[in-house]
């Protein structure tokens, strides 16, 4: 393989979204760290599957864009191997079929060292829901009518980077969901998570209004930044709550240190349009992962 055909696949494969991805999943891991006693290599093949999820979602994304026509040279987001032209459809295809085979070879193994067997109740639930995992990563702008091209994308990453990312995974760690509160910093990371979607959308509104209807397109432009707005404030509200209520020490509200970078986000969501949006995704991306990271470090203290 050339280096140019590996430097495509790289970009294609989009790894400076994989942050955003295991936040959810690395905040779940520590609040039931907090609680539990952790199998390390159930952590390890949560992680692995994780990574493949999102890389067969952000393949299938570009796959799904390009097809449509949605992706053309106008767009303002970054040229992935693609619709730069250094890949071919047809290996993006093939691509995605290895991430997920791997998908669910680490999937399987990872409930195999959490719960010891993959026929009992919860390890059947788990598979079901990493097939559903799998079949909302590649419908999102893939098949005959991508729920990602008629407004749905926001719920669906709610649901899978938000709830079933931190809720998940403290199930897979835990082996039970012992308390309803550990829903309120899944909603959190899932806000985040929709924010940094939001975000795409509102960059790229001019060239998927051709095509596509998203959140952003529907709101218009300026309610699409107040509906930022109330992602990121609601998350943080939710966040606070739930450390007020599950409070052991002060330690617990060590996150508060990234407010400036939301802040910042924010500032930078009301005054930025097209290409130059682009440098809040980053922004918000490291934000949310360095946010789980703190959050889920405060209740190990």
């Amino acid at each position: 393989m050339s280096k140019t055909k590996a430097s495509a696949i790289l970009s294609s494969m989009r790894l400076r979204t994989l942050p955003l991805s295991l936040s959810g999943v690395i905040l779940g891991i520590l609040l039931a760290a907090a609680n539990f006693q952790l199998s390390p290599i159930a952590i390890v093949f949560l992680i692995l599957t994780t990574i493949s999820l999102q890389i067969v979602s952000n393949l299938s994304n570009e796959l799904g864009d390009v097809v449509n026509g949605t992706d053309t040279a106008e767009r303002m987001g970054p040229n992935y191997g693609l619709n730069s032209g250094a890949l071919t459809t047809d290996e993006v295809k093939r691509l995605i079929i290895c991430f997920v085979i791997l998908c669910m070879i680490f999937g399987v193994l990872m409930i195999w060292f959490a719960f010891g067997s993959l026929f009992s109740n919860k390890s059947l639930f788990l598979m079901l829901l990493g097939a559903a995992a799998i079949v909302g990563a590649v419908r999102y702008t893939l098949g005959k009518n991508p729920y990602g091209y008629r407004g749905w994308g926001d719920l669906s990453v709610f649901i899978f980077f938000g709830l079933v990312s931190v809720m998940g995974s403290y199930f897979v760690m835990a082996q039970t969901i012992d308390s309803w509160k550990i829903l309120l910093p899944a909603i959190t990371i899932g806000f985040f998570s929709v924010g940094v979607l939001n975000v795409n959308n509102i960059r790229d509104m001019k060239t998927d209004a051709v095509n596509r209807v998203t959140v952003a397109i529907k709101l218009g432009l300026k309610r699409a930044r107040i509906y930022q707005t109330l992602l990121i404030c609601i998350a943080w509200i939710c966040m606070i709550v739930f450390s007020i209520i599950s409070y052991t020490s002060v330690w617990n509200f060590l996150y508060l240190l990234t407010l400036p970078l939301y802040i910042i986000h924010l500032k930078g969501v009301w005054t930025k349009t097209d290409k130059d949006l682009d440098k809040m995704l980053p922004l918000l991306v490291m934000g949310t992962f360095v946010f789980a990271i703190l959050a889920g470090i405060g209740y190990l203290f």
